[in-house]
């Protein structure tokens, strides 16, 4: 498992299903929709060869490797994207219960 923040979201990429995926489909999605910060090492996606403030400087928040890695690879990304205070928000209208109540 590898995690990473881009500036406001935070990529989760479970590499235990990363090499069974024949198409790599979020590197393909990294360097054409942004600016190809995920490479392979190993046969998986890594964004070691950057710093974390590179990472966070040069990501774009595009979301595609996430979309691709679902929809052409093995669904080993999540991508997090909180908005403060949205649970809040979402409690107040009775949308959201609080966890010790369920």
């Amino acid at each position: 498992m590898i995690e990473f923040w881009e500036r406001t979201i935070k990529v989760a990429i479970d590499t235990s299903k990363c090499s069974e995926c024949e198409t790599k489909a979020c590197i393909d999605a990294c360097k054409k929709f942004a600016r190809g910060i995920l490479q392979l090492k190993d046969g998986i996606p890594s964004v070691a060869h950057l710093t974390e403030d590179e990472v966070q400087r040069r990501g774009t928040e595009c979301l595609a490797c996430e979309y691709e890695c679902w929809f052409r690879g093995k669904s080993a990304i999540k991508i997090d994207v909180p908005i403060e205070g949205l649970d809040e928000y979402l409690r107040k209208r009775g949308l959201l219960e609080d966890n010790a109540n369920q």
